[in-house]
């Protein structure tokens, strides 16, 4: 999600790469000035930006490696605001949280996005349905709510957000929840009747935080009301909804140092799953075209079961996988998100992102067609692939809508990936896998791409 961004920095560092002169220097920050102001950066974020990295390139002196640890620092000095980092529980349970916003900022959106985020670490969440003003919210919440399977409070009969409120506090304590998400009111703008209901709505919820969904569509104006949310009700920290959707991207680079509230989560995308932790260390390192390892390792183990994990691959090394198995396998990486955001956290591969962008495992042809296929088997069929003679084959194509040699195709297809998992799953098979990407060189990425 940040690949306009990368590349900018792609840009400038190609003015540098060969010369250490400060017309060279002069060149590279010229390109990054212009690139960041295009990505819509704060004017006032990319002056602070350019003349950090003149002042410490030169110190360091000037030349390629040096230009990008100045490029590195200064990024990291404008992304880190002292404040907590993604999510913080209380001391003592439930946390609650009150999510704040104009109205189409996304906020109801990011506050089913919040509770499946907790419901991955384990945590029981219950969400409030406080805002009763847009007639289509409370609706909206049932809606997604029931999507993820988390508990709604709603009591559409009470008009009052400060009673329906105080009743779900009393709930959540009673049924032992640990976070309390209490989706408020928004407003088309910023209006006395919107903050006196807040300041209402704060008072008797007694908040452990209170979170601002901006929207970063509306470019630097999610900036100038997020400070005057923070003047007016008290923020600790601010969510950048639809960033999947902002082609310039440069919202999320100043938002931090001019609101001086730290940026605790990005929505990367139109899913459910699809929201991100901040955490500026991360992202600079994947606005450098370096990838977030950490931040993948931890998205996979939130949904990957670690038993279930070593289970599967003894069934692979064992040439035992089947189709149920590959079934539960797509259905896992559904839960992790949308493909463009996971690859974009991949090393090196930054760049593929855009071409995933339409790219979706609920709506891939190919797996449609596999998912057809596999509902018009037996179980036991699903379970021995093998025991698929023709008469078989013919009444699963029939089943499906697939003619016979697709059928055949998609279980050629599923043979063969099934022994290259099995060759590549022991030690002597990660060596082999490595010798290989290294034989194909400097035209590995490209091979990946194609």
């Amino acid at each position: 999600m940040f690949e306009t961004l990368t590349d900018s920095f792609t840009s400038a560092i190609k003015k540098i790469r060969f010369h250490d002169d400060e017309k060279s220097l002069t060149k590279a920050t010229g390109e990054l000035k212009k690139a960041l102001l295009k990505a819509d950066v704060n004017h006032k974020v990319v002056k602070e930006l350019i003349q950090d990295v003149e002042l410490k390139t030169k110190a360091k002196g000037i030349g390629k490696d040096q230009f990008l640890e100045a490029l590195r620092e200064t990024l990291y000095s404008i992304l880190e605001v002292g404040g907590k980092k993604g999510f913080v529980f209380a001391p003592n349970p439930p946390t609650i949280i009150l999510m704040t916003g104009l109205q189409g900022s996304g906020k109801t959106t990011t506050t089913g996005k919040l509770a499946l985020y907790l419901k991955n670490k384990k945590k029981k969440v219950l969400v409030v349905a406080a805002d009763l003003q847009r007639l289509a919210a409370v609706e909206q919440l049932r809606q997604i709510t029931s999507k993820i399977e988390v508990e709604l409070y709603e009591d559409e009969a009470n008009k009052n957000p400060v009673e329906v409120v105080k009743a779900a506090l009393k709930y959540a304590n009673t049924k032992l929840f640990d976070v309390v998400l209490i989706d408020t009111a928004g407003r088309l703008a910023i209006d006395e009747e919107l903050m006196s209901e807040l300041k209402e709505v704060k008072e008797v919820a007694n908040p452990d935080e209170i979170f601002y969904v901006a929207d970063s569509l509306t470019g630097q104006d999610s900036v100038r009301t997020a400070i005057s949310f923070k003047e007016q009700i008290g923020i600790d920290g601010v969510i950048l909804s639809k960033y999947d959707g902002d082609s310039k991207g440069g919202v999320a680079l100043g938002l931090s140092s001019q609101v001086q509230v730290p940026l605790r989560f990005i929505g990367s995308g139109e899913k459910m799953e699809d929201i991100e932790v901040f955490i500026p260390e991360r992202i600079v390192n994947r606005l450098m075209g370096l990838g977030d390892i950490e931040g993948l390792a931890e998205k996979t183990a939130n949904i990957i079961d670690e038993k279930q994990a070593k289970a599967m691959t003894k069934k692979i090394k064992k040439g035992q996988f089947n189709f149920n198995d590959f079934l539960e396998q797509m259905e896992s990486m559904k839960k992790m998100g949308s493909m463009k955001s996971l690859i974009g956290m991949i090393p090196g591969m930054s760049g593929m992102a855009g071409a995933l962008k339409d790219f979706d495992l609920d709506n891939s042809k190919e797996l449609k067609q596999i998912k057809a296929m596999v509902s018009s088997m037996t179980p036991k069929e699903r379970e021995d692939p093998d025991l698929l003679n023709n008469s078989r084959k013919q009444r699963i194509a029939q089943g499906c809508g697939l003619s016979q040699p697709e059928v055949n195709r998609v279980l050629k297809q599923f043979k063969n990936a099934g022994k290259m998992a099995k060759k590549f799953s022991g030690k002597k098979g990660m060596q082999d896998l490595q010798n290989m990407m290294s034989q194909m060189g400097g035209g590995g990425l490209n091979a990946l791409r194609r």
